[in-house]
């Protein structure tokens, strides 16, 4: 039967994310609109971001942060222009946006020293094979395939070459180990549930040290410069954006940067997203049709989670049928008020992807499970 109860906040999309609970236009009202973020309130504010953020995320003493345009895009690809080609490259893929900039570093910036690991959809490359001498890109979490490392064992404490992470969907989220990353980037719009188009830029005292030491043989674009004569330019690491940012944008970063602060800081942060998880593998548990994507529980994201079809009279559909069936559930759930943008990423295998981060509440979750098995049930009837 049809649920009676929808979540209170449908909102499961996997960037950009449901805001914080309670968030209202409200929590921008002292946003410095209108005004220069050159001005001594708009780079104050800038610099409150950069400094809740650390610490709120236990960076260690040494670390540098500055807002960088462009989201989590923006920042991977500022720290792969201006930093790669010293040495040569691992790159490790097993999703869409590590296969991105697995792309970029053999097309664009044409390194001549590559080396790419890629995994399917679901499954993780053998990460043993990462050589330290080397520098070596990676993302912590798959958020279009819901897979993520489990630990940083992998990495090399004597590492040569810089550890460079994307981790726009595993901060505030999964204990990142810092002294194991050079390089880490991420954008608003995920865990806290920011406006989108801006990037946060992480960097180790030796990622500085590559910065101020190796010149690329490539024109950088102007967005990408960190270095002026051979310098660190240190006031993007102090508010100081390379372009003009979006004042309500930061006044949300900051909002959101609060109310995790209010609810216990990181540990509440990382538990409240393992609670969401928890619930739906609960619910897998006891399902006769849905199964994880990431079928090893210790690579499962707990954020981006995503979901596949095992119903073997799923699978005995043609592939365009199976995709269209899993369109048509994600267009009833809308339908229904019950989730928003719940489909698979449009480069995995067709499925279904619920976002799990902090900002979404774990009754939401639990609400929206019958409205899984429900959707399946009404498109079941077709096939």
């Amino acid at each position: 039967m049809k649920p009676s109860i929808t979540p209170k906040n449908p909102c499961f999309s996997s960037g950009p994310c449901a805001k914080r609970p309670g968030w209202s236009l409200d929590a921008l009202k002292d946003a410095a609109v209108g005004r220069s973020h050159r001005a001594k309130i708009g780079k104050s504010k800038l610099a409150e971001v950069i400094e809740r953020s650390k610490k709120l995320l236990g960076m260690p003493e040494g670390y540098l942060l500055g807002i960088v345009p462009a989201s989590d895009t923006g920042a991977v690809e500022m720290a792969m222009w201006s930093m790669l080609g010293e040495r040569a490259v691992d790159v490790f893929s097993w999703e869409s946006f590590g296969s991105g900039w697995a792309a970029d570093c053999k097309k664009q910036l044409k390194l001549p020293e590559l080396r790419l690991f890629q995994a399917d959809y679901g499954k993780l490359p053998n990460l043993g094979q990462a050589d330290w001498t080397r520098d070596v890109v990676f993302p912590w979490n798959g958020t279009t395939s819901g897979v993520r490392v489990p630990d940083g064992d992998w990495i090399a404490d004597n590492r040569e070459g810089l550890a460079i992470c994307d981790a726009t969907s595993a901060v505030y989220a999964m204990e990142v180990p810092w002294d194991k990353l050079d390089v880490v980037t991420w954008s608003w719009q995920k865990v806290l549930g920011g406006e989108a188009a801006h990037g946060m830029l992480a960097l180790s005292p030796r990622a500085v040290k590559r910065l101020e030491g190796f010149t690329p043989d490539r024109p950088l674009p102007k967005i990408f410069q960190m270095t002026k004569g051979g310098k660190l330019m240190a006031g993007i690491f102090e508010g100081e954006t390379i372009n003009t940012p979006s004042m309500l944008c930061v006044e949300d970063a900051l909002d959101g940067l609060k109310w995790a602060e209010s609810i216990g800081g990181l540990p509440a942060l990382l538990a409240r997203s393992s609670a969401n998880l928890k619930a739906i593998e609960d619910w897998v548990a006891r399902s006769s049709w849905a199964a994880f994507l990431a079928e090893e529980k210790a690579i499962r994201s707990n954020t981006s989670i995503c979901l596949k079809i095992l119903d073997p009279a799923y699978l005995a559909l043609p592939a365009e049928e199976r995709v269209k069936s899993a369109k048509a559930i994600v267009a009833l759930l809308d339908k229904e008020k019950a989730a928003y943008d719940v489909g698979a990423y449009r480069d995995a295998p067709a499925g279904l992807r619920v976002w799990g981060g902090a900002t979404v509440e774990t009754e939401d979750i639990q609400a929206l499970l019958p409205w899984l098995d429900w959707a399946y049930g009404e498109i079941k009837t077709k096939f």
